[in-house]
């Protein structure tokens, strides 16, 4: 996606930036699909698109590199979006855990020095409990699926589907080091406040590309290919929910993100989306294996990544009893 100047003859100084992960799906997947819920559908080639309007929309409000813009909301093609849009700009993701305390929030957004926060109109209880005391923030962007505007105090720069559709489908991403900051979060479950850890743009393709050798080099029931179709199921806030979603957008699969995690959903798009891929934590598993719903449903043909925790035999045999 960036841009150079070279001479013929002149070595070209390729450098590992989360754009290039585009240019195979570019080429190889184009038409295929990217679900969120069922409320969204739409392809690749719209994914590049909405790519650059962010780009765009941020840039315009003020958002320039080395800025930091956090993101507060549910596993959707817009977290997707700014996996992508963020970096590329040579902003630095964070990936806000809204599971986290009004104070750890308070601490974790100062500390990242936020300038801007995209979130879900969901989570406007908590923003409006915290903003007073983020010395940094600067801008407000609400994602309203509803397309209504909330009735708050906060002053709200932008909604995110309006300020993209007034965007430009097209942008100039700037040539990066490899090396620039890509990505910040923070720990949870640590002793003190939490642990704030970063990304170079360089530490997340390599990731990838692991990733990717991995589930192409072994045969085992959990390999990962671009026959698959993804839904991940560990928080995109969580380590980039593990980063799968990067390898799964190099390799041009189907991917379908569920948002809130809401059992009859989940088995609904398992099902429906025919979902042949995702990692959770055991808790989740638990919880889908527990829903009434999960009765009706065959999901034996669902491979399923298991970390965070050791899975309990009682657990693997329920699920294996449900769906072997």
């Amino acid at each position: 996606m960036a841009k150079g100047v070279y001479q013929p003859g002149e070595p070209y100084d390729y450098q590992l930036t989360i754009g290039q992960l585009l240019e195979t799906p570019k080429f190889y997947a184009p038409n295929q699909e990217i679900v969120y819920r069922d409320k969204v559908r739409y392809t690749y080639r719209d994914l590049f698109e909405r790519i650059n309007r962010p780009a765009s929309a941020l840039t315009s409000l003020g958002i320039k590199q080395g800025d930091t813009v956090c993101v507060f909301d549910f596993d959707s093609h817009r977290y997707l979006e700014s996996f992508f849009a963020i970096p590329m700009i040579g902003a630095v993701i964070h990936t806000m855990n809204w599971r986290l305390s009004p104070e750890q929030i308070i601490y974790t957004m100062n500390h990242a020095e936020d300038d801007l926060v995209i979130f879900h109109k969901e989570f406007l209880p908590i923003l409006e409990q915290v903003r007073e005391k983020l010395t940094t923030l600067k801008k407000i962007v609400l994602i309203a699926e509803d397309g209504e505007m909330p009735d708050t105090k906060l002053t709200i720069d932008g909604e995110y589907e309006e300020l993209l559709s007034q965007a430009s489908p097209d942008f100039d991403f700037p040539d990066l080091d490899e090396h620039t900051k890509a990505s910040t979060f923070y720990t949870t479950g640590t002793t003190g406040l939490p642990k704030g850890v970063y990304f170079s743009h360089r530490q997340l393709v390599l990731h990838t590309l692991g990733l990717i050798s991995i589930g192409k080099c072994y045969e085992s029931p959990t390999a990962f290919s671009v026959k698959d179709v993804y839904m991940p199921l560990t928080p995109m806030f969580h380590v980039h929910a593990w980063g799968v979603p990067y390898a799964a957008t190099m390799l041009g699969i189907k991917q379908v993100y569920p948002g809130k995690y809401e059992p009859a959903m989940l088995l609904k798009l398992l099902l429906e989306e025919k979902v042949t891929f995702s990692h959770c934590v055991p808790i989740i598993l638990q919880m889908l294996v527990g829903s009434p719903v999960a009765k009706q449903v065959d999901l034996s043909h669902w491979k399923v990544i298991i970390g965070g925790a050791r899975l309990p035999k009682g657990l693997a045999k329920a699920a294996r009893a449900k769906w072997g």
